[in-house]
């Protein structure tokens, strides 16, 4: 039988260039829209950070870690309203799995 809720985090990267107020007005946002679906567990702001390559010509992004409890419908939705926000460069959305249920790291193999 499938669950009925899961534990989700999703991972946003806004454009520095919208300013302090913007960026924490988009947070805010993201707060709403989750806590009006979903059970919102921790917000983890990870600050001004330099991108790995270029998106939209943005050196640098703004790192908001959100981690939440909610049906198996809303991580779709959510995906969906990050993508068509003005401000976020990037988003990711994925389920959590327990600790039980997570792949353990190879060990290493001596020669």
């Amino acid at each position: 039988m499938a669950k009925l809720t899961e534990k989700y985090e999703s991972l946003i990267v806004l454009n520095t260039k919208k300013g302090e107020d913007e960026i924490k007005a988009l947070i805010e946002k993201v707060k709403k829209l989750i806590s009006d679906n979903a059970a919102l567990d921790n917000v983890d702001e990870w600050g001004k950070r330099r991108l790995a390559y270029e998106i939209e010509d943005e050196t640098e992004g703004y790192y908001v870690l959100f981690h939440f409890t909610s049906n198996p419908s809303f991580p779709a939705e959510l995906e969906r309203v990050l993508n068509i926000t003005d401000g976020v460069l990037r988003s990711l959305v994925t389920l959590q799995l327990p600790e039980a249920e997570a792949p353990k790291a190879a060990e290493k193999v001596s020669e």
